[in-house]
């Protein structure tokens, strides 16, 4: 569980609040994101809350079991709700906590707040049913869902002062946003497939004999589902190798946030590799001990220091 938001002299109580609410509902529903933020400062802990709050009521939306055109309706509210935001005109009494706190981050941070209605975008995809041919095609929706995610969470992180390659700290998040979903997209092919949703790419299944879907606990009859998950498995091994290159650029402790919530997925990724067909009988997690060492290693630097000696290597 995050710890609760810090009383501080120049934030109002109204804010507070909002804050508090928003680290409540992380700390209830996001398991992995949480284990990673909670080695932020407090300032940088409760703009992520904000953000994951926000993104949280938007994936609701898109989840739920109401009619499609209402779904789209209230996706197309929150959008409006995006620009109040935006356009400075949520105050602090305001009756929706998440929106006064991302309206706080917002001031607070130079988060790229275009990056919700991204996510936003990519909701209204899956409520539309839509699917992927390609890789390519595949790649547009997780840097909606994801990525901007990834991008957003850069405004709150900053880099450091005098990094190299600063310049492509947004398109190192952006990548490893895209990593990070891949391997969702993996855990939950199954109970995607209950819901009617197929994400992985038409062209990649039909390769491995895959095309008729994951409706129960065993493989389609005939195909190479150890080879299509194998295949994917490397694809997301290699967005996470570039995504990787950002951890150089934050500070130590935004370093350690990033490390702890990939270090996550990559477990997770290892798991589904050796075991290809327990995505089919459920959700692959991890255990809380296990989910903790890998925050210890975040926080201690191992990762970072790893990424910049290979970095360096490929340099000279």
């Amino acid at each position: 569980m995050i710890r609760s938001v810090e009383s501080a002299p120049h934030m109002s109580a109204p804010v507070l609040a909002a804050y508090s609410y928003c680290e409540a509902v992380t700390g209830q529903q996001a398991r992995n994101f949480a284990y990673g933020i909670r080695l932020l400062p407090t300032p940088k802990r409760r703009a992520m809350s904000a953000l994951y709050a926000f993104s949280r009521r938007v994936d609701d939306i898109g989840d739920g079991t109401l009619p499609t055109e209402v779904k789209s309706a209230r996706l197309e509210d929150t959008r409006a709700l995006l620009t109040r935001v935006r356009e400075g005109k949520v105050e602090e009494d305001d009756t929706d906590p998440v929106a006064v706190a991302l309206a706080h981050t917002a001031e607070a941070f130079p988060v790229p707040l275009d990056g919700l209605d991204e996510l936003i975008d990519g909701v209204l995809l899956d409520v539309r049913g839509e699917t992927y041919e390609t890789w390519d095609d595949l790649k547009v929706y997780c840097r909606c869902v994801a990525g901007a995610i990834g991008r957003l969470s850069l405004g709150v992180f900053g880099t450091e002062p005098g990094a190299r390659g600063v310049e492509r700290a947004s398109e190192y998040a952006d990548t490893l946003g895209l990593a990070l979903q891949l391997t969702n997209i993996l855990r939950d092919v199954r109970e995607d497939a209950e819901t009617g949703r197929t994400y992985l790419p038409a062209d990649d299944l039909a390769k491995f004999g895959c095309s008729a879907g994951f409706n129960g606990s065993t493989p389609p009859e005939g195909s190479d589902f150890a080879g299509l998950v194998h295949f994917e498995v490397r694809r997301a091994r290699t967005l996470f190798a570039e995504g990787y290159r950002l951890l150089p650029m934050l500070d130590r402790r935004s370093g350690a946030c990033v490390a702890a919530m990939a270090g996550i997925y990559r477990r997770l990724l290892d798991r589904i590799e050796r075991e290809p067909e327990a995505v089919l009988r459920g959700r692959v997690s991890l255990p809380g001990r296990e989910k903790a060492y890998v925050a210890v290693r975040g926080l201690s630097g191992l990762d970072a220091r790893h990424v910049a000696r290979s970095t360096l290597r490929r340099r000279t």
